[in-house]
């Protein structure tokens, strides 16, 4: 069965999955919308907006495309599967991302922790506030244990949680959400949690809603500076797999959290196709979720993939059919680390246009993956605050990152920055 399939999306994670899937036989053409330059080596990029959900219908139509991946999470949240789902010319189309309220996971913080409550998923304690709640949100901050996390309920794009070291700044950032709009629309309910103490790891589950697959685990480096220090960014890089994942481990967060969360979904009746996301936080022995996102990470797309053995176009269209207990997910025994570049500056203010050169000196037992990429009269610059990223193997995590590192000093541009500490607690 060949078909043509359309990958929505212009980052790292995009560019990642279409890599990935193109290696299928199964795949006829690949489509990316709106992709960058370095998807369209892989494909065709097609200038169609993701909040123009016209736009995709019409471009599902036009190229017969027989699925969609839906990379990012706002058209997920903003009913795009529904919608898709509803067009009489797209019958037989796969739509990989779940319904509206299946995106709410990602979409409302408040809706996330009242469905692992719902279900027994292990969790930090939490309140939610908004308007009419504010002065005894204020209260409950006032004699709440330090550090407190806020989180706007809503996507802030991925700027909306604080986590305040005394009442004051708590109270203060609870007040620029609620009263101030800080986060516009995001932040008009704030849920307050408990400060959990441990080490993150992100698990990414495969899922047609009653059966799932793990796939390879992957952890992120957030903040801007090394040693962990700094701003929160969209993602400094990502190493996988996990040293501190003990098959032990492995087995308790499958047990106490991915089947009661998928269990939990087929008996809300919630339609979900597609990748839910665990961000967990590792207390000793004891895993306590986070968040949940409703699509793949980024930067961790870009080891995960590289690790996933399987036909990842074929495991998509048993998602599609129901049918993903008859498969399953293989990993590379190797690790793999992805290194991001980024514009001087960011995550705040950056300059954007500078000429990037190298990238084909790039070793290619590696991949790079571009991000915020643009082509100006065949020349490719920087676009956005996160550039490019490199992957490769290693028969260690240290290994993979000296060898991303390596590879990463062939491509220039001005003002490029990156930590040289990915993996730092992985000798």
């Amino acid at each position: 069965m060949y078909m043509n399939v359309l990958i929505l999306g212009s980052g790292g994670r995009e560019h990642a999955l279409a890599w990935k899937i193109v290696q299928s036989p199964l795949c006829e053409h690949l489509f990316i919308a709106p992709g960058n330059p370095g998807t369209a080596a892989l494909g065709t990029n097609l200038p169609v907006s993701l909040s123009d959900f016209s736009a995709i219908r019409k471009a599902c139509v036009d190229h017969r495309i027989g699925l969609v991946l839906v990379g990012p999470e706002d058209p997920l949240v903003n009913g795009l599967t529904d919608y898709l789902e509803t067009v009489d010319e797209l019958k037989d189309l796969i739509v990989i991302g779940p319904s509206k309220e299946g995106a709410q996971l990602e979409g409302s913080k408040a809706y996330a922790k009242s469905f692992m409550i719902r279900h027994g998923i292990p969790t930090a304690r939490y309140r939610e506030f908004q308007a009419d709640t504010f002065e005894e949100g204020l209260d409950y901050l006032r004699q709440h244990t330090l550090p407190i996390v806020l989180k706007a309920d809503g996507l802030a794009a991925g700027k909306g949680v604080v986590i305040a070291q005394d009442v004051e700044s708590a109270q203060q950032t609870f007040r620029e959400m609620i009263q101030e709009a800080k986060f516009g629309a995001a932040g008009a309910k704030v849920v307050v949690e408990q400060f959990l103490q441990g080490i993150e790891v992100s698990v990414f589950v495969l899922t047609d809603g009653s059966d799932y697959l793990i796939l390879p685990e992957a952890k992120d480096y957030k903040r801007i500076g090394e040693g962990d220090t700094g701003l929160n960014t969209g993602g400094m890089g990502a190493v996988s797999p996990v040293p501190f994942m003990t098959p032990d481990l492995r087995r308790t967060i499958e047990e106490k959290i991915v089947r009661p969360t998928i269990e939990g979904i087929a008996q809300e009746n919630i339609r979900y196709r597609g990748f839910v996301f665990i961000g967990l936080m590792i207390d000793g022995d004891r895993p306590y979720v986070i968040e949940y996102n409703c699509r793949m990470g980024d930067p961790e797309t870009e080891v995960v993939m590289p690790r996933l053995r399987s036909d990842l176009l074929a495991l998509l269209l048993a998602t599609g059919k129901g049918e993903l207990k008859n498969m399953q997910a293989d990993a590379d025994t190797r690790a793999a680390a992805t290194v991001v570049a980024v514009s001087g500056g960011y995550p705040e203010a950056y300059q954007k246009g500078f000429s990037i050169t190298g990238v084909d000196q790039v070793d290619p037992s590696c991949v790079l993956f571009q991000m915020g990429t643009t082509l100006q009269d065949g020349q490719l610059q920087t676009q956005g605050g996160r550039v490019l990223t490199v992957t490769a193997y290693g028969d260690s995590i240290a290994q993979a990152v000296a060898r991303a590192q390596t590879e990463q000093a062939k491509v220039r541009y001005e003002q490029k920055y990156l930590r040289r500490d990915i993996g730092h607690e992985f000798p």
